[in-house]
């Protein structure tokens, strides 16, 4: 289960604002925040702006960072963004690079060296969805609603961080949130339908070259209660040297406890261990490939009830990122 392992953490930040437009305790916004006070540069995941697809960007300023914040719970496009970070790299540019482990072991195999000025963090990953089934769901719901649609929250926790929904917000200003148990996509996904075929037998998760990996801290009320308000807390896993120095430099702008490692992962397997492929997952992406997307609800993603629901929680708690 180790996996070169200096400290692990519960922690959160300081700034309820940040912490409250952030999928957990927005750890990432800080770091990056503080890469750019140093007229660094960070590079992330975005959603596109017609919301059709998540992608890499690099930002070099506050006021497009709010672009990388925030789950994405889709397949990244990465194109040339690892040749724009080795540019920067090369002259000297502190980059904070993040991504799933896969994307940042990607990048250090690319740049075949390592680099002082290049800090690396990774979420926990549970899987990664199908692109095309992201694209009937958009398609679908613009239809429904008649009008654009202009940003997604996928990790929406204005009720509830540990019972959080979907928030999409539409061109015409209407403003639609379904929780995670009743909203189709997040189902399919959770139900392990539409991922990657690699992400059953994630092989990123035996060698992580980041230097700090964040999640969400699943298990917190029994690990550390004081901390635990249903606001959103991370976990903080530190990996390397360097990613102890960056921790240290924010530290001042969190709330922070050290727990062990094993109290960190107990109820976020995902950190450690791919999830099962179901037995359904061939003939969805038959049909996926072959029906519009309300079909593909009525038949993958009835909302979960009773037991069941009980079992999608415990996924969550597991898993989710």
């Amino acid at each position: 289960m180790y996996n070169n392992i200096i400290a692990t953490y519960a922690a959160y930040a300081k700034d309820k604002s940040l912490r409250m437009t952030s999928s957990s305790g927005a750890i990432f916004p800080v770091l990056a925040r503080q890469i750019l006070s140093k007229d660094g540069v960070v590079y992330g995941v975005a959603l596109s702006f017609d919301c059709r697809m998540a992608e890499f960007i690099r930002v070099d300023n506050l006021f497009n960072l709010s672009r990388l914040c925030g789950s994405k719970y889709l397949q990244a496009k990465v194109g040339n963004i690892y040749q724009q970070v080795k540019k920067d790299l090369e002259i000297g540019i502190k980059v904070l690079f993040s991504g799933v482990t896969c994307q940042i072991n990607g990048l250090k195999s690319f740049l075949k060296k390592d680099y002082e000025n290049l800090f690396c963090v990774d979420v926990v990953c549970y899987g990664v969805p199908s692109p095309v089934l992201w694209r009937k769901y958009v398609e679908q719901a613009e239809k429904q609603n008649k009008s654009r649609l202009i940003s997604v929250n996928f990790r929406c926790k204005d009720k509830s961080w540990m019972n959080f929904g979907v928030k999409k917000l539409y061109e015409n200003k209407n403003e639609l949130y379904i929780s995670k148990d009743k909203d189709s996509f997040m189902l399919m996904f959770l139900r392990n339908y539409c991922l990657r075929p690699s992400c059953y037998k994630c092989v990123a998760k035996n060698v992580k070259m980041s230097d700090l990996t964040i999640a969400d801290f699943w298990g917190i009320e029994d690990i550390a209660p004081k901390m635990n308000d249903d606001k959103g807390i991370s976990l903080v896993i530190i990996r390397t040297n360097k990613g102890t120095r960056l921790f240290n430099s924010i530290k001042n702008k969190l709330e922070y406890k050290e727990v062990s490692y094993e109290e960190g992962v107990r109820n976020n397997s995902a950190e450690y261990k791919s999830v099962i492929r179901p037995k359904e997952r061939d003939i969805f992406f038959y049909d996926m490939n072959k029906f519009e997307f309300d079909i593909l609800q009525k038949k993958y993603a009835v909302p979960t009830t009773g037991l069941f629901r009980g079992i999608i929680k415990q996924k969550i708690k597991k898993y989710f990122l």
